[in-house]
């Protein structure tokens, strides 16, 4: 099948690549793919941070064959075919491998038509992207300060966490444990530290909280109640993906706007909740999802049913994930708000071209594309690693039994 663009030569790949990279304290995953065109390439963010020598072998032994030699024009056909390549389909490691193709042939349409890939989409429906930093200390007066820190540089939202909080005293039945944690510790210390940071910081904040699906479907009925004197622009995962049937019980108790999606890889996860009003924002992470055409979709959906964007953009999201999640904030009449971690002075240099913030906005280059180039040879002395961040899979109640995080 051939869609080449009217007045070019057609393309053929000739190559796909991995590169991975370490920064940030996170594994970043990178998808390359070349063609018989000179200079013509593009690239895609694929970054499973816990989980990233997965995706590479899917990049490298799979998807690498069964792309060589396909028009890159041919995106939607190309991801639908990649898609049924593999009898079983879906699931985190096989869609982000398709995030990194399906964002890589994206990049390539926009430098074969000279445009940013937002002009692809349909062109800005607003100048920069509204985006929130994360404000988080020891003790409710510091995430205070944090946060009142970020307003001073002109942040209208912040999302705030207190590290350590819902640890209990170690029993004999958790002597062994590495970090512990107890729901309704965590829900009281949370209140405490939200009330402290309203105070501190006034109405004029927006202030935001992630629960991490870290209580009950029950103990978070009670914790969303109990925040909503303090006006939150929204709660995050107040329930897992494995809870969805609850989600109905939650918006019949509370007004607090709830946003979810982090975790999600099927439809099947999203739509009854986009179709029944359940949520008010969603946060799908693109890559998990399966690209830049996915994601489009889901937002299409979303406005049909009221629902606004919050693409999840911590810092295990490449800069060229991040540049995507951009063109979807730019384009898409029913955003809502963009997370941003912002990039340390290495993610700086290796991806030269990244999206910038200014004044609490986040803004794209005009450049054809992402408008991103990477640094390969500077990219090399940042190699990843396998390892799994110290609380996932070990984090434990004072009984000992393993918590979901």
């Amino acid at each position: 099948m051939s869609g080449c663009l009217m007045g070019l030569k057609p393309a053929k790949i000739t190559d796909v690549k991995f590169i991975g990279i370490a920064i940030q304290h996170d594994n970043l995953g990178v998808v390359k793919i070349e063609t018989d065109q000179p200079g013509l390439y593009g690239y895609g963010c694929a970054s499973m941070t816990t989980r990233l020598l997965a995706v590479q072998t899917i990049v490298e032994e799979y998807l690498r064959p069964f792309l060589m030699g396909k028009d890159p024009d041919c995106i939607e056909d190309i991801w639908q075919a990649a898609y049924l390549s593999s009898v079983y389909r879906s699931g985190p490691v096989l869609n982000n491998a398709l995030s990194g193709m399906d964002q890589a042939l994206w990049d390539i349409k926009g430098r074969r038509a000279g445009m940013p890939v937002y002009q692809l989409l349909g062109g800005k429906c607003r100048n920069a992207a509204d985006v929130y930093r994360h404000a988080a200390g020891r003790t409710p007066e510091a995430v205070a300060e944090s946060a009142l820190d970020f307003m001073r540089q002109g942040y209208r939202n912040v999302r705030v966490h207190m590290r350590g909080t819902g640890q209990p005293e170690k029993t004999s039945a958790t002597a062994d444990s590495t970090m512990l944690f107890e729901p309704r510790i965590y829900m009281r210390e949370t209140i405490s530290m939200i009330d402290t940071v309203r105070n501190h910081c006034g109405d004029k904040v927006n202030l935001l909280h992630d629960i991490h699906e870290c209580v009950s479907p029950a103990e978070a009925v009670v914790l969303c109640k109990q925040l909503e004197p303090y006006d939150l622009y929204f709660i995050e995962d107040p329930l897992a993906a494995e809870d969805l049937g609850y989600f109905d019980i939650l918006r019949n108790q509370c007004s607090t706007p709830i946003a979810i999606g982090e975790k999600f890889h099927s439809p099947h996860e999203w739509m009854p909740l986009i179709s029944n009003r359940l949520i008010d924002f969603i946060r799908v992470h693109i890559s998990l999802a399966g690209g830049l055409s996915v994601a489009r979709k889901i937002a299409t959906v979303c406005e049909a049913f009221g629902i606004k964007t919050a693409w999840h953009g911590p810092r295990d999201v490449s800069p060229i994930g991040h540049a995507a999640n951009l063109a979807l904030d730019l384009t898409c009449p029913n955003f809502g708000i963009q997370e941003w971690p912002g990039y340390d002075e290495a993610a700086l240099e290796i991806f030269g071209g990244a999206p910038q913030e200014k004044d609490g906005y986040l803004w794209a280059n005009e450049a054809p594309g992402w408008g991103i180039e990477v640094n390969e040879e500077l990219a090399k002395k940042y190699p990843v690693t396998n390892a799994v961040p110290r609380q996932l899979g070990d984090m434990r109640r004072q009984d000992g039994s393993v918590m979901r995080w």
